[in-house]
């Protein structure tokens, strides 16, 4: 599985970028995914042009391909006006709209003071749920004083527990679907063919509707009653 974690710190050290570590360590404690990480300081210019003339620089193709093939994210952002950075949003107004449907995502923010520790509520979730991402419950916000305090390492190790899970269980349905290709077809009831004056029915059955679909003379429709419809639908 991958793993792709995107940071949005601007500094160098990140407290952005030190909280997106500690949560891709804990999920791959419980999922033995690869890590790939994706640092935004460094796409900056990258995105600017991309924004104005629609072409990706040949990083930001590549990072921006990362996500779309990664199997979850986590994303992190620092605080900026109260909601998530300007560099961030504009690397996810970048990415293609259908590159995180169904994916499992976890949101994370820091910032300077607990006061702003419902921006992954009001900010971050409601992004990802319009791209259509599967966000895990438990979001997590690192103030400067969560740092070695009581109640941090908690609070990702749970949502770390979430993303690891759902990358998992999508990746053994997927597996198991993979493993279905090309197995033998499942019997479906035979489903007869004939014609019927339209709007009348055999006595004591129930009506047929007739199915837009050229007979094997080349021409006319199939009717198909509605219990043996129901028949080929069961395994």
């Amino acid at each position: 599985m991958r793993l792709v974690v995107v940071s949005a710190g601007l500094s160098v050290p990140s407290s952005t970028r030190l909280l997106a570590d500690r949560l891709a360590a804990a999920t791959v404690r419980g999922s033995a995914a690869r890590v790939e990480v994706v640092e935004l300081r460094d796409l900056a210019v990258e995105i600017a042009h991309n924004l104005t003339n629609g072409f990706p620089g040949r990083a930001l193709g590549s990072a921006l391909d990362a996500v779309t093939a990664a199997d979850g994210l986590i994303v992190v952002t620092p605080v900026f006006s109260a909601s998530y950075s300007g560099l961030f949003k504009s690397f996810f107004d970048v990415l293609d709209k259908d590159a995180l449907a169904g994916k499992p995502v976890l949101i994370a923010a820091t910032g300077g003071s607990s006061r702003h520790s419902l921006v992954t509520e009001h900010a971050l979730r409601p992004l990802f749920a319009y791209l259509r991402a599967v966000v895990v419950p438990t979001a997590v916000y690192a103030a400067s004083e969560d740092w070695g305090a009581e109640g941090l390492a908690e609070r990702i190790d749970r949502a770390a527990g979430e993303l690891a899970a759902l990358m998992t269980g999508l990746s053994a349905a997927a597996g198991t679907t993979t493993a279905g290709v090309g197995a033998a077809p499942v019997p479906r009831a035979p489903v007869p063919t004939g014609t019927a004056p339209t709007g009348t029915a055999p006595t004591g059955t129930v009506p047929v509707r007739a199915v837009p679909a050229r007979s094997a003379s080349g021409g006319g429709f199939e009717v198909v009653p509605f219990e043996q419809q129901l028949a080929a639908l069961r395994p």
